[in-house]
């Protein structure tokens, strides 16, 4: 078994049991998923593997802020940069540019996992942050919970046939798009039906299609950034909901519990494209919560630097209104010059055309005479 397909193991293992051994303890978790092909968190022994950190989201948010290649801010506090030490890999000039951050309401209990290079923590006060970025131009941000758009009924029912064949299931879809059956099978052996006439359904089905789109098309921004020769930073961020409206319609019990067995497959498959486009070259983050109410969310905003006030300074200086006085004087004094200069000139040729061919005259020209 080579070292991908390991990871695959590993991440499937890691997200089973995440949903089979979560509890009702309203915990928030996060994990940090490394690339098989090149190491950005850093190695723990093998004894730590049932270890669970606490984690604050400002810690969380300086870890992505690293990743992507920025550095850390000079105000943080001494225990953040102990934790930013305990998670990454102590090499500065190794990053990968490139993080994956989705954060998942819905799952109850603390992250688990088996052996693998990532990290897994506990998230502890406060659950807002902001994730210190630079430029625009040095960053591309692409949101992961962007809605479809303008996809109509029979885009929908495109994207809902080929996640039907990813899988290996069937999608029987309506004339008017308000009813289908959506049929998966699952890697426990059972299949999960999804009607979209059901509202929790319709919405779980449409996050999880989403999801690939947008994951889709940041693939495709970063193969178009490759060939360009342009190298920003890219930062995939979004949130998934589905899992919470399924559980808010039929409670705990074995529809979620499959919902949770596809959006694991989904995130594997999705996760694995991702290692592919990016030549390993990238960092998983899954923050999740049981509860998207604003007293267990989580919120990681961005706050971008202060370089872009600064040229919004230097734009307004550019655009100080001009006295006439001043404008006139600067373009007669430029005039005269210009006048001067050319008079010399037409002076200086007329005087050399007319030069009389003397010894002196031809001395001073530096012609060698015999």
């Amino acid at each position: 078994m080579d070292l991908l397909t390991l990871f695959k193991v590993h991440l499937m293992i890691f997200f089973s049991l995440l949903c089979l051994h979560a509890r009702a303890d309203g915990s928030r978790s996060i994990v940090f998923l490394d690339s098989p092909d090149h190491h950005y968190l850093r190695s723990h022994p093998s004894d730590d593997t049932e270890k669970i950190s606490l984690i604050s989201l400002p810690e969380v948010a300086s870890a992505v802020s690293v990743l992507l290649g920025f550095a850390p801010e000079a105000s943080l506090p001494d225990n953040t940069f102990s934790k930013l030490d305990e998670v990454l890999s102590p090499n500065p000039f190794d990053r990968p540019h490139a993080v994956f951050m989705l954060e998942v309401s819905g799952i109850e209990g603390e992250l688990m996992s088996q052996n693998g290079n990532m990290y897994r923590g506990s998230i502890g006060s406060p659950h807002k942050a902001e994730i210190p970025l630079s430029d625009g131009d040095e960053i591309s941000v692409v949101p992961l919970d962007e809605p479809l758009g303008e996809c109509g009924t029979a885009c929908i029912d495109n994207k809902l046939h080929d996640l039907a064949n990813w899988f290996g299931g069937s999608y029987m879809g309506a004339s008017d798009g308000s009813d289908g059956k959506l049929n998966i099978p699952l890697a426990s052996g059972t299949s999960i039906d999804l009607h979209l006439s059901k509202e929790a359904d319709r919405e779980f089905v449409l996050s999880l299609v989403s999801l690939i789109h947008n994951v889709k098309k940041a693939i495709e921004m970063h193969e178009d950034f490759a060939e360009s020769h342009q190298s920003p930073s890219e930062l995939l961020t979004g949130s998934f909901t589905g899992i919470e409206a399924l559980k808010q319609q039929y409670g705990p019990g074995n529809v979620v519990q499959q919902g949770m067995e596809l959006f694991q497959a989904t995130l594997t498959k999705l996760f694995d494209s991702l290692l592919a486009s990016y030549k390993g070259k990238i960092v998983g983050v899954i923050l999740s919560s049981e509860k998207s109410s604003l007293d267990s969310a989580i919120t990681l905003d961005m706050k971008h630097s202060s370089r872009a006030s600064r040229w919004l300074e230097e734009e307004v200086q550019t655009n100080v209104i001009i006295h006439p006085e001043i404008l006139l004087a600067r373009r007669s004094l430029a005039w005269v010059t210009g006048i001067i200069l050319l008079v010399s000139t037409l002076i200086g040729v007329y005087l050399l055309v007319n030069m009389p061919l003397t010894r002196d005259t031809l001395l001073y020209s530096n012609v060698k005479l015999d």
